[in-house]
């Protein structure tokens, strides 16, 4: 285990691609042999140590560089369960610290041409363009709390924030006022909305996904399509948004970035609003490690989900790609991401979610809620960080099919927790589970609709389509809402 990052150091260092000086490979050999005991580090080639309270982000397995995943937790990492989660861990000393603001800040994906290699020699060129007398007086000899943050982010800053990337802590509203879809729209006007996921085909049959569409279409706002969820190839999110759209109904695209590089994630994204996708809902996705066998690479993901938000919103506000390169007619969407409300405490999943708030998102899914009191909690947290008008919110409900399927979800389901009184509800319902599982699905509706605390409703059946339209009327939601 490293000193200051509280994690089993199993991932070997980064190497560069290219052939370096003998003194830049003497000075990485010294940064790797002094950093690598010390924090774990990798040399990744741009290091946030500063941002993150000192523990490495890259300690992760996904590699998350702005915050943990859905599945983040006090107990263990869910990828490797012989570690903790690293990033509740740097949570944990940043607000201990009082330097929780710290994490807000829009971190860049690795640049590729500089992984493996050094960062102090770039800290030591950064600190001599500024000046070492001055840099030294300013952080370690000056009171003035504001000269110090100016001199420490004229080196440090640079570094970590590259001229292709310019990310920050402040909120970018969207710059348009037309709504850019019709969830969007619908949403503004105050309504109760409602979206419900269909479960792609896992072959090139469209029969089943078709009826389920025209099934839900009367009912809902959109219908969400998953990435091959659960690391399991199935139809494309795209296709299938596709058939939704020469069905009449309005999709909303998945994009899990453990599936995309950043060059074929512009892509889709550009592709898919050709051919009139307006919701795109940015997703880190589930590890690999759940996929079957054989497992795909489970080292890091190119983007993660607020990386994916920042750069789609760019590309429609600003017009540019990652790269630079203007965009002559640039694409328009509605942007939305997962919450996990339970993942670990409400305070730090509010920082987590202010980062993605920041970074574009305009409406969140979140992951399944069997609990209205801490959904509440969750929300009350947004409220206090002032970012609750900023964003809709629409909550996810499941209906349980059965009482091992609730113990599924509240056992290995990262994020979810469902209480003991529908566990054994569940539990005494023996063959009439379903029953008692559409009940409660309807009851939770009602108590989360009747706090006026949500935008709408996320239905999530997992396979169980053609219970939602009983689920919805049951729970009193008009038609087409």
């Amino acid at each position: 285990m490293s000193l200051f990052t509280p994690g089993r150091r199993w991932q070997p260092p980064f190497y560069p691609f290219r052939k370096e000086t003998a003194g830049r490979r003497l000075l990485a050999f010294t940064e790797r042999k002094i950093k690598g005991p010390l924090f774990g580090c990798r040399m990744c080639g741009n290091c946030l140590l500063q941002e993150t309270a000192l523990i490495c982000s890259m300690e992760c397995p996904k590699g998350m560089r702005n915050g943990p995943c859905g599945g983040s937790s006090v107990k263990n990492c869910y990828v490797d369960e012989t570690r903790p989660c690293i990033w509740y861990k740097i949570y944990e000393k940043s607000f201990r610290l009082k330097r929780e603001e710290k994490l807000l800040e829009v971190l860049p994906p690795l640049d590729w041409e500089k992984v493996g290699t050094e960062t102090w020699g770039e800290v030591f060129l950064k600190i001599r363009q500024f000046g070492f007398g001055k840099f030294i007086s300013s952080v370690y000899f000056s009171k003035d709390i504001e000269k110090k943050k100016n001199a420490w982010d004229a080196v440090f800053r640079t570094i970590r924030q590259p001229e292709w990337w310019k990310g920050d802590s402040e909120y970018h509203a969207p710059k348009y006022d037309e709504p850019a879809s019709e969830l969007e729209r619908k949403l503004k006007e105050g309504k109760f909305v409602v979206t419900s996921e269909v479960t792609p085909p896992i072959s090139i049959s469209t029969n089943k996904l078709t009826k389920e569409i025209q099934l839900l279409k009367p009912f809902v706002s959109a219908v969400n399509f998953t990435d091959s969820s659960s690391a399991t190839p199935s139809m494309s999110s795209v296709a299938c948004c596709k058939i939704a759209i020469d069905c009449g109904a309005e999709p909303v695209l998945q994009i899990a970035a453990r599936d995309a590089t950043r060059s074929s994630f512009q892509s889709l994204a550009i592709g898919a609003n050709a051919l009139g996708v307006k919701n795109i809902l940015c997703l880190t996705g589930d590890s690999a490690k759940q996929g079957a066998t054989p497992k795909g690479s489970m080292n890091i993901v190119d983007l993660d989900s607020v990386q994916m938000l920042w750069i789609l919103r760019r590309m429609r506000d600003e017009g540019i790609y990652l790269h630079g390169k203007q965009i002559k007619f640039p694409p328009k969407f509605f942007l939305g991401a997962a919450a996990s409300p339970f993942a670990s405490e409400p305070k730090f999943q509010a920082i987590r979610e202010q980062k993605k708030i920041d970074a574009g998102a305009q409406f969140f899914q979140t992951n399944l809620i069997y609990d209205p009191d801490g959904l509440e909690t969750w929300i009350n947290e947004l409220t206090k960080r002032g970012i609750r008008n900023k964003v809709y919110i629409l909550a996810g409900i499941t209906p349980l099919r059965s009482f091992k399927m609730a113990m599924y979800l509240h056992n290995n389901v990262p994020g979810v927790t469902i209480p003991e009184k529908y566990l054994k509800r569940m539990e005494n319902a023996g063959d009439k589970a379903e029953e008692e599982g559409v009940k409660i699905a309807v009851e939770l509706i009602k108590e989360i609709k009747s706090r006026n605390i949500v935008n709408g409703i996320h239905m999530m059946a997992i396979g169980w389509e053609v219970m939602v339209p009983r689920i919805l009327t049951e729970a009193g939601l008009s038609m087409n809402n």
